[in-house]
């Protein structure tokens, strides 16, 4: 949510490729070992994917968080971007935080064709749980985007950007909302365009059984100077284990014109406890 240059490697289709593999070993003995341990003991993870909003509640605290996936679009004029999104999250309490985000690799096309490959930018947000109840919470979150992405490639801004997060999470029955009101301060922008940009976003959730839930939700931006944007999330999710929860949706841009489509699957894992 919060999203410029130093020079960096720039991750391969087979490198990214190996990486998972050996992230996807190491999730089956995760999963292994979660079922052979009671369920009442094992922590559980809390996955912020596949939607846009945020929920107020942390990871468990003391555990290395992973979140993961595949993320397509396709806009108008042949415009495509394919990216391996990435999340390292850790709490330190239950109402104190800290995460890590960026593109693992990022591919895009532009309306000639041309093919720009790298990484994203890097964004680290640290994050403040208000309990309410036990049904409800509200969040703060702050942080910075670092111009991590190789300058020139149009993946990045290029320069380090601002953001915070208001967020408001409740139950209420098998269903759970999040709402989220976000700005993001950019540290570079175009003439004539104001520097902020602010996100509404809100998601509705409910859980079917012990495995399957459903998400549905809808976001926006607003900035001065620039289209707004307007879009429509689909996802449905599946508890493998306790540890594990993978994701997969659709998504579709509300604007007049050609829709911007996208298409998505990952995981949450709940990867190992750091102290």
């Amino acid at each position: 949510m919060f999203l410029a240059t130093r020079r960096v490697a720039t991750a391969t289709p087979a490198a990214v490729a190996r990486g998972l593999a050996t992230l996807g070993v190491a999730m089956a003995m995760s999963v292994s070992s979660a079922r052979a341990a009671s369920a009442d003991d094992a922590p559980a993870a809390v996955p912020y994917r596949p939607s846009v909003s945020t929920p107020a509640a942390l990871s468990t605290p003391g555990w290395l968080e992973v979140e993961a996936g595949y993320l397509h679009q396709r806009a108008e004029a042949g415009v495509r971007r394919d990216s391996i999104p990435l999340t390292l999250k850790l709490a330190f309490t239950p109402d104190w935080g800290i995460r890590v985000t960026t593109d693992a690799w990022v591919q895009r096309r532009d309306e000639s064709g041309e093919r720009t490959t790298g990484n994203g930018d890097t964004s680290i947000i640290v994050k403040r749980r208000f309990a309410i109840d036990d049904d409800s919470a509200f969040g703060l979150e702050g942080g910075a985007t670092l111009p991590s992405s190789r300058h020139g490639l149009g993946i990045g801004s290029g320069k380090p950007d601002w953001g915070l997060n208001a967020i408001y999470s409740a139950d209420f029955g098998a269903w759970h909302t999040d709402l989220n009101v976000a700005a993001t301060r950019s540290g570079a922008s175009e003439a004539g365009t104001a520097r902020t940009q602010w996100l509404g976003a809100a998601s509705l959730s409910r859980s079917l059984d012990e495995h399957w839930s459903i998400v549905g939700e809808l976001s926006g931006t607003a900035q001065h100077g620039a289209d707004s944007s307007r879009q429509l999330l689909g996802a449905v999710t599946y508890n493998v284990s306790k540890r594990l929860v993978l994701d997969a949706g659709v998504a579709r841009s509300l604007r007049s014109g050609t829709p911007v489509w996208s298409a998505f699957t990952g995981f949450t894992w709940l990867a190992a406890r750091i102290f």
